[in-house]
Parts: C-alpha cells; structure tokens; sequence
C-alpha cells in the first residue's frame, strides 16, 4: 500500500481516538455505575475500540517510513497499549476473572472475533532483532557447553531373581500367544459371515438396463457437481473474491506474495531513512557547533566575568566558582536569570508606586 493509504488510516486512528477521549471525560461517564454488568458492557465497548485503534496504529507504525512521524505515532502507540491494559485491569476486578465473553457486544458492534484479536507489536522483534539473536546464541552455546553425553551416562543395573526373569516372560509369550488367537478366531468368524450373506443373497437378478440406468445416474451426477463447481469458482474470480487458478497463491506473482514483498522492501526503507535521520542529527549538531558556537562560548564567558565583577563590587572581594555539586557555571546563569526576574519585578513594582501616588495626587488636586 501507499503512503498515502497509511497516512489516511493513522488519521483515521487519530480521529477515533479524539472521540473515545471525549466520551470517556464527558460528565455522564464520571458518574459511578451501579449495575456491575452495565459497567462491564461500557468498559468492554472501549476496550474493543481502543483494540481497533491498536490495530491500526500497530501496523501505520510498521509501515510508515518517515522517521519523525514514527517517533510521534510511537508515543501515541505506547499510550494506546497503556490504556488498554487499564481497560483490561477494570474487567478483571469487575468480573473477577481473566477471561470475558464478548459476544453481546460484538455483535451489537457487527464484528467478528478476529476484529478482536491483539497482535504483538511487530516493533518488539524488530526493534530488538540483535539482542535475541545474542539471546538464542548464548543460550545455544550454553547447552552444547552443559549437554550431557548420553553414552556417558552410567545407569545402575537393576538386579533381579531367575524366577522373576522367567516369570515375566512367560507373561508376554502368553500375551502374544492370546493376540495371536484372537486374531486367528475374528479372521474365521468374518470368513463364515460372509459365506453366510452369499448363500442368503444368491445369484444376482437384477435387469441389465435397471444396472445400466443406475450407473448412468451415478455419473451424471458426479458429473454435474463438478460443472457446478467450476462455475462457482469462475464467479467467485470474475467478481474478485478469488484468485485465478492461472496463478496459484504461493506463485511468486501471487497478490499476497507481493503485498508480501512490498512490506519488506519499506522496512528496509524505513530502515535506510532512520539511519540518515540520526546521522543527520549528529551532523546538524556539529555545523551549529562550528558556525555558532564561538559566538555563544564568547557570550558566555561574558556573562561570567560581569558575574564575578558585580560580585566583587557588591561584597569587596571575588567569589569562589561553585564547585560541580552547586552546578558549575549553570549555577551563574541560574542565579543571574533569577536576579534578571527580580529586577523586572522590582522595577514594575516601583512604576506601579509612582501611577499610584499619581492618581492620590489628581484626587486631591480634584477635591480642592
């Protein structure tokens, strides 16, 4: 599918989630439910539309290849499976169980279980590939390490007494004796059943045009069945519910096959444009260093020696530089921003003083 196509679904996601927000903080939904199984019904009809919105986020964010907007639908992702753990947690202590029953709803909803079912977010392998990798080979390399050698083993030799050893043989040739037998006596008695059936049936009577109009019968049949099955699958293809059988669905140019294929050739795009997005990231970092960053070192260190000059000029003597537990050099920038705001203070505080004694003084000039 398209960009546009996952673009258009993720707003879709967007959309219903803005509306389940708002009907879960509208105030007829704060109000406390008395009934224990209309309050199971309005959690489980969230917890089925949040599991939609699952769904749909789970597969825009496999697929979607633009880097900033995955890192956007991530959180939103995270958020969605948060909730639906929430939701899961009040149906739990509501019905005191870890398995609920849906029906009601899906089919008040017209949906089918499979609408319902959570899929692991594909991102959980994806995005960890290399540590179950290290994972399953640490755990191969421990078991070749630990294995135990079975031609090693050394099993203690279990005694046993001549009478013992005699005894139980004679009981498996019994055994096999009497399998033997019986076998022998069903074969017999399915022998003289059918002779029985034959001398009771006797010879055949029946008319050869009956037998010829029977077998007739049988064929065209069968015959029929499969014309009416050929036409119904060549319906099913001129309408598009089923693929053609020039093409069988494991072809390589099957439609699924390529759908198939599409999605891996964007998680490798998704891939390659993650990589440039975090080089580029470093890259931006280093040209703003070196075409800004004399420029802001300088004002700095500006900043600093009009800090240790005012101080000095307040208390007579230079201070100490504050140590890295005080905060180094943000601890001067900290201080100077809260005496910045002190001064914008003090100087609204001071003009609006002065409005003040001004507005006293045109009131009295006004009652003289």
């Amino acid at each position: 599918m398209s960009h546009g196509t996952y673009n258009t679904q993720w707003n879709e996601a967007q959309n219903q989630i803005k509306e389940l927000l708002e009907y879960e903080g509208a105030p007829e939904t704060q109000k406390p439910e008395v009934d224990r199984v209309s309050a199971f019904q309005t959690v489980a009809v969230l917890y089925i539309k949040y599991i939609q919105v699952f769904r749909k986020l789970e597969e825009c964010y496999y697929q979607i290849v633009h880097p900033q907007k995955r890192i956007v639908l991530r959180h939103v992702l995270d958020g969605t499976m948060g909730r639906l753990l929430e939701l899961k947690n009040e149906m739990v202590n509501l019905e005191f169980s870890e398995y609920h029953f849906f029906d009601d709803v899906l089919s008040d909803m017209k949906l089918t279980p499979s609408d319902i079912e959570i899929p692991v977010p594909r991102y959980f392998t994806q995005e960890n590939e290399k540590d179950i990798k290290d994972r399953m080979k640490l755990m191969a390399e421990t078991l070749a390490k630990y294995r135990l050698d079975d031609t090693g083993d050394k099993k203690e030799d279990t005694k046993m007494s001549l009478e013992e050893a005699i005894r139980i043989i004679q009981v498996h040739e019994r055994a096999r004796q009497g399998c033997l037998r019986a076998k022998f006596m069903r074969e017999i008695r399915a022998q003289e059943e059918r002779e029985k059936m034959l001398s009771m049936q006797g010879a055949s009577t029946m008319d050869p045009d009956v037998a010829s109009t029977i077998i007739q019968k049988v064929w065209k049949g069968y015959s029929q069945r499969n014309k009416t099955l050929k036409l119904r699958e060549e319906e099913l293809i001129f309408i598009g519910m089923q693929a053609t059988s020039d093409i069988p669905s494991n072809h390589k140019d099957s439609p699924m096959n390529k759908l198939a294929k599409r999605e891996e050739e964007r998680v490798l795009i998704q891939s390659q444009h993650e990589r440039e997005y975090q080089d580029a990231l470093v890259n931006i970092k280093e040209k703003i260093r070196e075409a800004e960053g004399p420029d802001i070192k300088e004002n700095m260190q500006d900043q600093i020696r009009q800090w240790f000059i005012e101080t000095r000029d307040a208390t007579g003597k230079f201070p100490d530089y504050p140590s890295d537990d005080e905060g180094g050099s943000g601890a001067i920038f900290k201080t100077k921003e809260g005496e910045g705001e002190g001064d914008e203070n003090g100087e609204g505080s001071k003009k609006k003083g002065k409005k003040g004694k001004k507005k006293k003084g045109e009131k009295k000039k006004k009652k003289k």
